[in-house]
């Protein structure tokens, strides 16, 4: 027998591990791996050799995963994401492969607290918001459904930043998360790839005097991957995502140290190595812009290398490379992918422009996560002249060639024809990178039905016109595995106790069975009592990290995703005001007791949003030391908002804030995560909302506010923001005090950014004008939560329908419509 069969036919851990060799195991990693005796270790130690016991398990499938996958050289789907939310793994991995009893009841054994060691691990400090924490969902339902999948990115030695704050204010710190470094990764040194940047482009000719493009005096940089294991839930599948480091391709130069001159021999290695150094470099100047697109291209055109790599293993003809590989473009930050694959193609291949682009078309597919026109992705042509000249030539000839095709399908309009251009001109001509996407891929998807609709009809109408039937709609998921089995035990717990068929982790539409338990008064509270008991628990973290009592049988509403305008967390400040004036001037007030808990980072160049932060945790210092709210009232905002931490918040929330202006959120996965454990949605109509209040009917969500037709309805006719605030006495008044001084002594004009925005701004987002329907829509939230038997009645359905919003639908509907990737089970 050869020795792969070996590999596959064995086992070494004879499947779900017991609590005794996972203890042998991690005393094994303890003792060899760490040198520590047990009397020595810390708890982080122990993390460390529980996390390796695991990881042990997960690398002996992936290996036998990959092996199987190169044998039968198998269609794979590569996902490239600048970001990948993957928070702690532990937990998680422990679940996906079977062995989370065990491994707990063997660091109990050991005379040691699970969670006190499950909290030594710190969060990966791969991705920033929504986009990331998708990529790593999408991650998961891949390897779970067995389908071959490789995902792409960049090894951040620092992520976005670590979140303080000082008096109220954002401060921003080094992520230092991979400071010690982490049991998760593998470096792969053998796969390392060197690319070329800057240069510049000449005409070089051959014998027969035929002329071609040559890239040249360039600099180069070499990328060095680290995977790390993706473990499937209940299945032997092991994918993994290979992450990219850069190093610089020259040592430090010898002479200049020993002549005393430290800093500069390590000048050239200290740049190379800062392509990979920072999640999102603040790009608000020259240098932070010119390094950000250093770090896109670095990352595509390493996994390109890499892809092309795998393919020549074991293929010849180039016409085929679709046939094998189709790659996802997670939103616009990797889009340069497909004029790198053109000019691999058209200068190291030596291919003809039609068969080139014939494999680039077929090859790539592209995920648009924004409605907003300033979140498409552009770059300037100067910029990447400097960058990247020989790619600047293959987007002019890109788009020349695309102008043809459009001016043909509409002769003379010379305005169509500037409106679909790669290249928008303009004092400084900037390329479209979004346009380009959509140009070069096979199929373009939205990530929610309204979003997919408003893609068509508002964002890109020429081109679905051009390409009908190139835009399609898949509705972003979550992972149960994560979003339930791993942050909610209480409620898993309950599951088993009322027979919920076990498979729900990877079947969510399993959980429908709960709706036979709505008339079981026993069962409801039942339920209810796992929520109070997870209120009690983020009750401890918020005195913990704040400071602050709160009340766990209050009403704990819930607002958790990146800080910006048109989320509107300023919405939810201007209710958070009106009722405490509202308690002020009426102490007897019958209210029912709220907990406002934010969880949230904005952008360090994002002055407006850390304004607002600044607003909220001032309005909450007042509010949260004021006798004479009675304990009714009190405002929480949880600082370094991640995923661990959203771990703890969204199996504790009553009410899901969902409040995004209509037709700007794309889709919204912190909806669905805080719905599945049984938290009630008030949103507008957008995003998913739509879709989640199909699945959960309107007696179990509260939505309120302009729609999308509104909205633009509004904006036609002419939108005025001070006749709301005029009008309305109790909007004029939360305005005006929060602009008073009152909650900013020390500086009384503060927040008149805020109060510009909404006003002399505009008011882009409607705030003023979806005020008043919000406040009645929140009176319908107290109304309902006072009747505790309706309120259990709607958590439990939210938690029982939201099978539609597992990734692994999302996922599949990928695989048969977009990728046409079979499963390949191991």
């Amino acid at each position: 027998m050869s020795l792969v069969a070996n590999i596959i036919s064995d086992d070494a851990f004879d499947g779900v591990a017991s609590r005794q060799t996972m203890k042998e195991s991690i005393l094994h990693h303890l003792r060899y791996t760490l040198v520590h005796l047990p009397q020595q270790a810390t708890a982080r130690d122990w993390w460390l050799a529980l996390s390796l016991a695991i990881r042990d398990r997960i690398t002996d499938d992936m290996s036998v995963t990959q092996i199987a996958h190169n044998r039968d050289n198998v269609r794979r789907v590569y996902y490239l994401s600048m970001e990948y939310l993957m928070g702690r793994m532990l937990i998680n991995n422990a679940h996906n492969i079977g062995v989370y009893d065990a491994a707990k009841q063997a660091i109990e054994e050991l005379g040691l607290d699970w969670e006190q060691i499950c909290d030594e691990e710190m969060d990966m400090g791969l991705g920033n918001g929504g986009l990331g924490r998708l990529a790593a969902c999408f991650l998961d339902s891949l390897a779970t459904l067995d389908l071959p999948a490789i995902g792409y990115g960049i090894y951040y030695e620092f992520g976005l930043f670590k979140q303080e704050f000082l008096q109220g204010k954002q401060i921003e710190h080094p992520d230092t998360w991979l400071k010690y470094g982490t049991p998760w990764d593998i470096i792969r040194p053998e796969y390392s790839q060197t690319i070329q940047y800057y240069g510049r482009v000449e005409t070089a000719y051959d014998n027969a005097g035929n002329s071609r493009s040559v890239w040249v005096d360039t600099r180069s940089v070499m990328g060095v991957p680290f995977d790390i294991p993706v473990a499937g839930y209940d299945t032997k599948t092991v994918n993994f995502l290979r992450l990219w480091s850069s190093h610089s391709t020259e040592d430090f130069d010898l002479e200049e140290f020993n002549k005393g001159d430290y800093v500069e021999a390590v000048r050239s290695k200290a740049m190379g190595e800062t392509i990979s150094k920072v999640l999102y470099p603040n790009d608000q100047n020259a240098n932070g812009k010119e390094l950000r697109l250093v770090q896109q291209y670095f990352f595509v055109a390493c996994s390109l290398a890499d892809i092309l790599r795998r393919f020549e293993k074991m293929n010849s003809d180039w016409t085929k490379l679709p046939e094998k590989a189709v790659i996802q473009l997670n939103d616009t930050h990797p889009a340069i992918a497909i004029v790198e694959l053109t000019r691999v193609l058209l200068d190291d291949k030596h291919l003809g422009w039609d068969t080139t682009w014939d494999i680039v078309i077929r090859t790539f597919a592209y995920t648009n996560h924004t409605l907003l026109p300033e979140a498409l992705e552009k770059w300037s042509v100067g910029l990447f002249e400097k960058v990247l000249p020989r790619h600047l030539q293959l987007i002019y000839e890109i788009n020349h060639r695309f102008m043809g095709e459009v001016a043909q399908h509409w002769p003379g309009r010379d305005d169509i024809c500037r409106a679909l251009s790669v290249i928008e001109e303009g004092e400084h001509k900037m390329i479209r990178m979004a346009h380009l996407a959509v140009i070069a891929s096979h199929k373009v998807n939205g990530v929610a039905a309204l979003h997919s609709q408003l893609l068509k009809s508002e964002l890109f109408p020429h081109f679905d016109q051009l390409y009908p039937g190139k835009f399609t709609n898949k509705t972003n998921g979550i992972t149960p595995r994560r979003w339930l089995l791993g942050c909610n035990p209480g409620l898993v717990q309950l599951f088993e106790r009322y027979g919920i068929d076990s498979d729900w982790p990877k079947h969510l539409e399993r959980l429908r069975k709960l709706e036979s338990f709505l008339d079981d008064n026993a069962f409801l509270d039942d339920f209810m009592a796992v929520k109070h008991q997870n209120k009690v628990h983020l009750a401890n973290i918020i005195k913990k990290e704040c400071g602050i009592d709160v009340d766990p049988f209050a009403l704990f509403d819930v607002q958790i995703k990146c800080l910006h305008e048109y989320k509107r967390q300023h919405l939810t400040l201007l209710n958070i005001l009106t009722l405490y004036h509202r308690l002020l001037n009426n102490p007897a007030l019958d209210m029912v007791p709220r907990v406002f808990i934010f969880g949230a980072k904005a952008a360090p160049g994002y002055a407006l949003a850390k304004n607002i932060i600044y607003a909220i945790n001032s309005v909450a210092r007042v509010i949260n030391n004021d006798p004479r709210t009675m304990g009714k009232l009190k405002v929480v905002f949880l600082p370094n908002y991640r995923v661990s931490l959203a771990s703890h918040i969204i199996p504790a929330a009553d009410l899901s804030e969902q409040i995004s202006t209509a037709g700007k959120e794309a889709s919204g996965t912190g909806n669905m995560k805080l719905a599945l454990n049984g938290a009630v949605t008030i949103g507008t109509m957008d995003g998913a909302n739509v879709e989640i209040l199909e699945e959960v009917g309107p007696d179990n969500i509260f939505i309120f506010g302009l729609n999308v037709d509104q909205v633009r309805a509004l904006d036609h006719k002419g939108y005025n923001s001070y006749q709301y605030y005029q009008q309305d006495e109790e909007l004029k008044g939360a305005l005006d005090w929060l602009c008073s001084g009152h909650f900013s002594p020390n500086d009384p004009h503060a927040f008149d950014d805020i109060r510009n925005s909404l006003l002399a701004g505009g008011d882009p987002y409607k705030v003023m004008a979806d005020y008043r329907a919000y406040m009645d829509c929140q009176q319908q939230v107290s109304d309902a939560y006072q009747d505790k038997t309706r309120w259990a009645r709607m958590a439990v359905l939210n938690t029982a329908r939201m099978g539609k919003f597992s990734s692994d639908r999302t996922i599949q509907e990928y695989a048969d419509e977009i990728w046409k990737l079979p499963a390949h089970p191991v």
